[in-house]
């Protein structure tokens, strides 16, 4: 929840502004400013104080307590043009609040924490446990020292400027290690304990458990990820609790599920108590991954018989490959969620001119690997490579990613062992059509007239489908110096179902600086003036020229009046 407190007139324009962007997300804050701002600390994680930031220091100094408990405070001046990061810039998120306010209300965000500045994600700030020391490590990436990166489990992490070798080091580990001097150690969530128990098993000898067994097997329980058991333990009171004071999911799964896991150890007990043969080792392993420590019991101090059993796994560290949609070329067409995407990833995989549209966007440390036209099958190999290798990937594409771009062949490659997000852009289409007016306004579709890919007897079939269908066609790639015969060809076709005089857009390079437009008609268009950085729109019978825009009413009742006070 984040608290919003406003002083004046102005503040208070501004804040409504912010709370009707928010409306789940923030609380208003009345009454006199000092109380008002003590509230919202008190209440709340995050603050938006449209107050001089010297006031709301004075206000607030008293209060700070940790910075890792402490709620995030960004300050916006009077007149909206600086949302400042003041207070709990990592650990209350005030830097990505600017950022978020400055996005809202046109105010540049100021952010000052050091690593932020230089466009360095923190340490500190990864989701990760760290250990270490931070200040140190963080100071020498700042100064561009050499720092080492040790990564004895595969994890996705973001992009940092990290080397093969350096007197500081960055050291990715699952085991039980004490930082060492210049050294920072993260701890990636990993490690996986199956949990069987006797009904009424205390919390205390589960935990006991679990912790013990992750001790001596030299295994940090700051990457615990998860304890997992059997359905019919799902409201074991032991196990729950254990888990919650571990800080960890309690994930569960049905006895038939488990009984299909080949283990090491199965036994006739839970196969009677639950109908599985293993519930520690079974429903670690279906998390997947290697087994580190076989199952083994509790150990109780009055010798009596054990009511916990307990199995450890590491899970492999799953890679992420976002595909992202650039848009059509425009910088504020391209969306915040692909710039997120662009920023978290450490590898990027694109085409070397798209790679040069968002260079700028790049964190410093990411590793970019380019290459030229016709190497789209290679380009998504190369991306699906470097997920499953346990990192976080970007492989962009023009306009939407998912249309004739680089989402198809890079799904084609992944299998369910990464994690694939998908990043929606404006498609060619759609950015012309808004330049055009509204040709878009019914059913309709784009095709493509490259015959690389496509057997020219099916994009003519698709064609002549569309043109029977009275359907508006948008042609992707309609002509290159190769390929000069295709787009006359669909024309003619389309023109056996529909007038001359229907309207055409013809658009070239939309959004960028030398984008060039016109309004023509299926009978006039001369197919020599398009190229490959062009889109031709061929409205249906119902799209109309009005005031030099291209419209296709929603409905055909529309068009029935139209014609009639005509």
């Amino acid at each position: 929840m984040i608290g919003l407190i406003s002083a004046t007139a102005a503040g208070a324009a501004a804040r409504d502004r912010l709370a009707a962007a928010w409306p789940d997300r923030t609380r208003l804050y009345e009454g006199p400013v000092a109380d008002a701002v003590r509230r919202a600390f008190a209440e709340c994680e995050q603050l938006v104080c449209f107050l001089a930031t010297g006031a709301v220091v004075r206000i607030i100094a008293p209060l700070l307590a940790d910075k890792a408990s402490d709620p995030g405070v960004v300050c916006v001046d009077e007149g909206g043009r600086f949302a400042v990061s003041l207070a709990g810039g990592h650990g209350g998120g005030a830097n990505e609040l600017a950022r978020a306010v400055g996005e809202v209300l046109g105010a540049e965000p100021v952010v000052t924490t050091a690593t932020d500045a230089v466009d360095l994600p923190g340490l500190d700030t990864l989701g990760l446990p760290v250990e270490g020391d931070v200040a140190a490590v963080s100071r020498a990436l700042l100064d561009g020292e050499p720092v080492a990166l040790r990564a004895e489990v595969a994890w996705p992490l973001p992009p940092l400027p990290v080397a093969a070798e350096g007197a500081y080091t960055i050291r990715l580990t699952d085991r039980l290690v004490e930082a060492a001097e210049r050294e920072v150690v993260l701890r990636p969530p990993s490690l996986v304990v199956g949990v069987g128990a006797s009904s009424g098993v205390p919390a205390e000898e589960v935990l006991g458990l679990v912790e013990t067994a992750l001790r001596e097997a030299g295994l940090s329980v700051r990457s615990l990820a998860e304890l997992t058991t059997v359905d019919a333990k799902a409201e074991e009171p032991g196990i729950v609790e254990a888990a919650r004071r571990l800080g960890v999911p309690l994930m569960t799964y049905p006895a038939g599920e488990l009984s299909g896991v080949e283990v090491p150890n199965p036994s006739d007990a839970p196969l009677a108590a639950v109908g599985t043969p293993s519930v520690a080792e079974a429903s670690a392993l279906l998390r997947g991954g290697e087994l580190l420590v076989p199952k083994r019991k509790s150990e109780r101090a009055d010798g009596t018989a054990a009511m916990a059993t307990c199995a450890v796994v590491r899970r492999p560290g799953r890679g992420r490959l976002a595909v992202v949609g650039l848009g059509p070329g425009a910088r504020d067409l391209l969306t915040p969620r692909a710039k997120a995407e662009l920023r978290r990833a450490a590898v990027l995989v694109g085409l070397d001119q798209y790679v040069d549209q968002i260079r700028d966007l790049l964190r410093p440390g990411t590793r970019v690997l380019e290459s030229g036209l016709g190497a789209e099958e290679e380009r998504a190999r190369t991306a699906v490579e470097e997920a499953r290798k346990g990192q976080a990937v970007a492989l962009i594409g023009s306009g939407d990613a998912g249309v004739y771009a680089m989402a198809s062949p890079a799904l084609a490659e992944a299998s369910d062992d990464i994690d694939v997000i998908g990043v929606p852009g404006v498609t060619a289409a759609l950015a012309a059509a808004a330049i055009l007016g509204a040709p878009l306004g019914h059913d309709h579709v784009s095709i493509s007239l490259s015959d690389l890919h496509t057997p020219w007897e099916v994009i003519e079939r698709r064609v002549r489908a569309a043109a029977e269908a009275d359907i508006v066609v948008t042609f992707y790639n309609p002509r290159s110096r190769g390929r000069d015969w295709q787009l006359p060809k669909a024309l003619a076709i389309l023109a056996e179902h529909r007038a001359p005089g229907t309207p055409v857009g013809v658009v070239r390079n939309a959004s960028r600086p030398d984008e060039a437009s016109r309004l023509t008609t299926l009978g006039a268009l001369d197919p020599a003036t398009v190229d490959m950085m062009t889109v031709v729109t061929v409205g249906n019978t119902a799209t109309r020229d009005i005031a030099g825009r291209m419209v296709t009413p929603r409905g055909y009742r529309w068009q029935t009046a139209q014609e009639g006070a005509r």
